[in-house]
Parts: structure tokens; C-alpha cells; sequence
């Protein structure tokens, strides 16, 4: 089956009522599994949501950009990026999530969220997008880099789960060429 026929790609204004509860389904799932996205609980549906609700404020206010990817009518991946906040960093902005559904890697849902996310960025006239990712997830690395981002700093087993250890790896794609 093509994913790409099947998949699309919405933004904030074209969401369904309830996305939000999809969202936090998907993440939650997501970090018990054990994914890397800022949580080592599962996220409460009312983390989720105030999450969702200050990056929706964001987006209103033309500091941000939200995405959501739908294979099949479920819900799959989600991500969105913000501004940063400071006036002499305005024209910066960081991906600071995305989320897949692990039955739906290797089927382009990662690649069209990022990509959208970045046309976001570009026309938002984001001059820098950055992100973090931690160091083993590979996979998401792999695609960052195959989007034009770069590796530019990295702190060696900066991030604790457990007992376990993993580098932050700070990546950026500059927008303005």
C-alpha cells in the first residue's frame, strides 16, 4: 500500500474536535514505550493539554506552527515548532516535537511532518530552526540530516532515564538561503 496516498498532513485550523484526545493518546502510548519527548511518565490528558492549548495560543499569534498527521482517519504523528520568545531571537524558532506512531515508521509520516513543519517555518520567516534529539534515536537523526539539518553541538550523557545515560544532539537547518 502507498502511505503516501493515505496520508495527509493537517494544520491547526483544519483539525477535528477531538484531535486533542488523539494527541494524548499517541503520546502517552509513545513515552510508555519509551520515546524520548520531554516526559519519563506518560503524560496526564491535562499535560497533553496544556501543552496543546499554549502551543494553539502560539499559533494564533503567528509564533508557531502545529501539524498533525492522519494515515487511515486515525491520527499518527504529531509536531510543531515555536518561536523563540526573547526579541533579538525572533526570527529563530525550535522543532520541539515529533511524534509518530511506531506502527506507522517507515511510512513517510515523520518525512511529511517535518517537511511541512519547515515550509511552515520558512514562510512564518523563521531564519533558523533548531531541535534537539536524544542521542539514540537514530532514526530520527537519520531523517533530520536527510532534511538538511545539521548536527551542531552535542552534551555527552546529558539525558537520565533510569539509570541509563543518552547525548543531547542539537541540530538546525538554516532557512535563509
Amino acid at each position: 500500500m502507498d502511505a503516501a496516498a493515505d496520508l495527509t498532513v493537517l494544520a491547526l485550523d483544519e483539525l477535528p474536535a477531538s484531535w486533542a484526545d488523539a494527541a494524548h493518546r499517541l503520546l502517552a502510548e509513545l513515552v510508555r514505550g519509551g520515546a524520548a519527548l520531554g516526559w519519563v511518565e506518560p503524560p496526564s490528558r491535562e499535560e497533553v493539554s496544556a501543552l496543546l492549548a499554549g502551543v494553539t495560543a502560539d499559533v494564533r499569534a503567528g509564533d508557531a506552527a502545529l501539524r498533525v498527521a492522519v494515515l487511515d482517519g486515525r491520527l499518527v504523528g504529531l509536531g510543531y515548532w515555536t518561536r523563540y520568545s526573547r526579541p533579538t531571537h525572533r526570527p529563530h524558532a525550535d522543532l520541539e516535537k515529533v511524534a509518530v506512531d511506531p506502527a506507522t515508521q517507515g511510512r513517510g509520516v515523520g518525512r511529511a511532518l517535518v517537511t511541512a513543519l519547515v515550509a511552515d517555518a520558512r514562510a512564518a520567516g523563521v531564519e533558523v530552526l533548531t531541535l534537539d534529539a536524544r542521542g539514540d534515536n537514530a532514526n530520527a537523526l537519520h531523517l533530520y540530516r536527510s532534511l538538511g539539518f545539521t548536527e551542531y553541538g552535542r552534551l555527552p550523557d546529558f539525558v537520565a532515564v533510569g539509570e541509563r545515560r543518552y547525548d543531547k544532539v542539537f541540530c538546525m537547518v538554516d532557512l535563509r538561503g
